[in-house]
């Protein structure tokens, strides 16, 4: 076990002062592993609310990040990658992924400007000419401008819309917030008229100890290598309010094998405790408050059959058959 304290705070703003009717709704953000929509996400609500890597395939639930623009609220779901499935986690996290996509208001196709249209994007594109209702807007976001050629943007951007009839077509970098309000603006103006669906103060619709388990997982992956963080998962095992303030945070990492163990603790813990710290460090700021984090890591070999594992995640179970 390891342990950390320290707070900061996070907060969001709204213009409470325009007119007119409210909007509300829900925009799915879909693309392949790693095109940009968990940093999208958070730069739209302006907070963490997604882990963001440089590995793939990270995000396993429908992430939901609220954001308000104008008198419209979006609630982001930010989906896992869409790629193609191997094992009953990957099944369930794109059945997840498309789940999501049937069920918004609008879809944002990201398309990361470097790669093109890959086999991936195919493959996106020619299901979403099987799925998509008639009707529904469906948006294409060209991400990560700032690593090609504007001629290359223009030509990638004329052969994408030729493959599919996108409402609009951005482009961005999500990294670095280009493009990103006026895509914003944009998915304001077209949701539909309604009342809004969370409260203004609201910036994601996951329960806190989910995000509080996200964010210890995304510290597992970014201090881990190979396939390893892909065999483990992270579970609140307690959740314990204090008098002062502070919560004192019990996590399991659960691991597929026993020399998993060893590597996640390190050479003398100092593995669990640097991924504690970090943890520790981000779940405080989204708390707002002081968190004392405890890890401990368990060898639980079947974890990616259980279905009680896959309901920790937001998944569904038989959507991995």
């Amino acid at each position: 076990m390891t342990e950390d304290t320290n707070p900061t705070d996070t907060n969001t703003d709204t213009d409470a002062n325009l007119t007119g009717p409210t909007r509300a709704g829900f925009v799915a953000l879909i693309g392949e592993p790693n095109a940009g929509k968990s940093t999208l996400t958070n730069r739209m609500v302006g907070a963490k609310v997604s882990i963001v890597t440089h590995k793939v395939q990270t995000t396993r639930a429908r992430i939901r990040g609220v954001a308000i623009e104008g008198r419209a609220q979006i609630v982001f779901v930010d989906t896992p990658g869409l790629f193609r499935p191997r094992r009953r986690l990957d099944r369930a996290m794109v059945a997840a992924a498309w789940s999501g996509a049937s069920d918004a208001d609008i879809v944002v196709l990201l398309v990361e400007a470097n790669r093109g249209l890959t086999e991936g994007v195919q493959a996106i594109l020619e299901t979403l000419h099987e799925r998509m209702q008639a009707g529904r807007p469906v948006v294409l976001a060209i991400n990560k401008i700032d690593r090609v050629k504007a001629e290359t943007l223009l030509a990638l951007s004329e052969k994408l819309n030729t493959a599919y009839p996108f409402s609009e077509t951005f482009m961005i970098s999500a990294e670095k917030g280009h493009g990103v309000e006026k895509l914003r603006q944009w998915l304001g103006e077209k949701l539909p008229e309604g009342p809004w669906l969370y409260p203004e103060d609201q910036i994601a619709d996951l329960p806190m100890r989910m995000i509080a388990a996200e964010l210890t997982r995304e510290k597992c992956t970014l201090r881990l290598h190979q396939e390893l963080p892909y065999e483990l998962t992270v579970e609140n095992e307690n959740w314990e309010e204090r008098k002062d303030g502070s919560v004192r945070i019990d996590q399991l990492i659960y691991v597929a094998r026993d020399g998993h163990k060893g590597i996640v603790l390190g050479h003398k813990g100092e593995t669990i405790k640097s991924i504690s710290q970090a943890a520790r460090v981000e779940i405080a700021e989204f708390l707002g408050r002081p968190v004392h984090l405890f890890l401990q890591v368990k060898v639980r070999t079947n974890w990616l059959e259980e279905a009680e594992r896959y309901s920790e995640m937001g998944l569904d179970f038989k959507d991995g058959n």
